[in-house]
């Protein structure tokens, strides 16, 4: 199908990209003044601001109780934006949707972001708040992570480290349109080509805008960074990769669902149809791209 005309008539709406080099504090700043009001947010039983103290220091995330059960599986979530961009605030509706959605405590990471915080520091914190969580609020069932985009690298990452550390208390990966290849060579998957330009994120500007954080000291090689290159799956949790038609990345995350399923790792690929990069962030509010939340919560229930 085409891409979905809410989608395309939006996208044909925003202005062109300023010209010269990012600016991620002018960045930071649009993002924040596009997010609504407390009042107009989705309800839950809780929404509680903590402070994580980890073994990577402290760092702040966001509780989300979806009711007043006295016990909950849980979902650490990590938010996306190129590893320099996105917060607790701008994808708040996100992890409230979680929540409601899949009746698990949510706990959303505030990690630190390039390029102030050279790689490995968002990783670590990621894995940090995983262990932490699963220790302040885990219940012996559900522990799932979760991220789109960039957040999905970060998923995936956390859930290969604990693999390999021996912590097997990861019971799901759920990966948003995760960027999973950090090379960025156009050759390496058709979607880079079919999708390359006039569908929100393009190609082009990949590289530039994961620059901060390749400059930080992340190597594409590393399978920290670039999960799809992890040479052995087999023993990863089992994964839900969701991915969009008209997404330059859609191709390495349905590779990387295939790859799982090679080595006997559970894996579910979704694409939706119709939609492009960052649809569960921005286009969540549509009925079709909402059943995203319910399809994850399918998912949890039958693995």
């Amino acid at each position: 199908m085409p891409l979905h005309p809410e989608i395309a008539r939006i996208l044909a709406s925003l202005p062109a990209p300023p010209d010269g080099p990012l600016d991620p504090v002018a960045m930071r700043l649009a993002e924040e003044s596009q997010v609504p009001p407390v009042e107009g947010r989705t309800p839950l039983y809780a929404v509680d601001d903590v402070m994580a103290k980890t073994s990577a220091g402290g760092i702040p995330v966001r509780v989300y109780t979806p009711d007043e059960a006295g016990t909950h599986g849980l979902l650490v979530y990590f938010h996306g934006g190129a590893f320099f961009l996105g917060s607790l605030e701008t994808h708040d509706h996100v992890a409230r949707s979680l929540a409601k959605e899949t009746g698990l405590r949510v706990v959303s990471v505030d990690y630190r972001r390039a390029p102030e915080a050279p790689f490995p520091a968002g990783l670590d914190d990621c894995y940090a708040v995983t262990r932490w969580a699963a220790e302040q609020y885990g219940d012996g069932t559900t522990l799932a992570v979760a991220g789109d985009s960039s957040g999905g690298t970060y998923a995936a990452a956390v859930a290969a480290r604990a693999h390999d550390d021996g912590f097997d208390r990861i019971t799901h990966q759920i990966l948003y349109y995760p960027s999973l290849d950090l090379d960025f060579d156009e050759d390496r998957y058709p979607s880079l080509r079919e999708n390359a330009v006039g569908y929100g994120i393009e190609t082009a500007g990949l590289r530039p805008f994961n620059a901060f954080y390749l400059d930080s000291g992340a190597d594409p090689a590393d399978p920290l960074v670039s999960p799809v290159k992890r040479s052995d799956l087999s023993g990863l949790p089992p994964a839900l990769v969701v991915t969009a038609e008209f997404d330059p990345l859609r191709d390495e995350g349905e590779l990387y669902g295939r790859r799982l399923r090679e080595a006997g790792v559970p894996a579910t690929v979704s694409r939706y149809a119709g939609a492009g990069h960052g649809f569960v962030q921005h286009f969540f509010w549509l009925p079709e791209y909402y059943r995203v939340f319910t399809e994850t919560r399918a998912f949890l229930d039958g693995h």
